[in-house]
């Protein structure tokens, strides 16, 4: 999921970029604030961090036009801790309000909960396996940097398998018996080179990006 910060303070919202990138989510922040709401249009972001007090116009104006456009979760943290300003936040289209300074924890615990609203009755199939290079298992392709890459029928089925289980260790003999669920029989040998072909195929589209792992002996594993 993308995060779009809007903050003035550069050296907070690199410290926050960071955090949420660690979490595993995209995550970028602006630095000019003349036209929020285009910035907006272009990166179709799936939720946005709000500051108040903002160059040109305030988080307040920026939410409302941003409402004409887009019912994606507006998240404001504010260093204003007036009831008044909470108000407003939520008046003005907001989800959520956090204080400055936070925690990151209840950040993340926030994001989490409007992410989970938001679109808790949305097929989520789109997912980043690395900064900048996502998945879409529904459309059976990969996209970076503005290109994209169609992978084949049992490439997607090995890597949304992997998805599904991101983090753990997806043994050979479960990923051969998905595939021969679907009416595709594979053997050992020929999972070895499906998987060397998703990796090349991977490679080559978005260089410097090694996401599938091997833990010998047993299967692959997603980070």
């Amino acid at each position: 999921m993308k995060i779009l910060l809007v903050e003035d303070d550069l050296t907070l919202a690199e410290e926050i970029v960071r955090l949420c990138r660690k979490w595993g989510f995209d995550a970028e922040y602006l630095e000019e604030f003349q036209a929020v709401d285009r910035e907006f249009r272009k990166r179709q972001a799936d939720l946005i961090l709000m500051d108040i007090n903002l160059p040109f116009y305030d988080g307040f104006y920026w939410a409302k036009e941003i409402r004409k456009l887009s019912r994606v979760p507006i998240l404001f943290l504010s260093s204003r801790d007036q009831n008044s300003d909470k108000v407003m936040a939520m008046v003005s289209g907001g989800d959520d309000y956090v204080e400055k300074p936070f925690d990151g924890e209840l950040l993340l615990v926030k994001i989490r909960s409007l992410l989970r609203r938001a679109y808790e009755y949305t097929a989520i199939d789109r997912e980043y396996l690395a900064e900048g290079l996502l998945y879409d298992r529904g459309q059976g392709n990969l996209a970076y940097q503005g290109q994209t890459a169609e992978l084949t029928r049992s490439e997607n089925k090995i890597l949304g398998l992997l998805a599904d289980n991101r983090g753990k260790i997806v043994e050979r003999e479960q990923l051969m018996e998905y595939l021969w669920s679907t009416d595709e029989y594979v053997t050992d040998a020929s999972l070895t080179v499906l998987v060397s072909r998703l990796r090349a195929k991977i490679a080559d589209f978005a260089p410097g990006i090694s996401c599938i792992h091997t833990k010998k002996g047993k299967g692959y594993y997603l980070e």
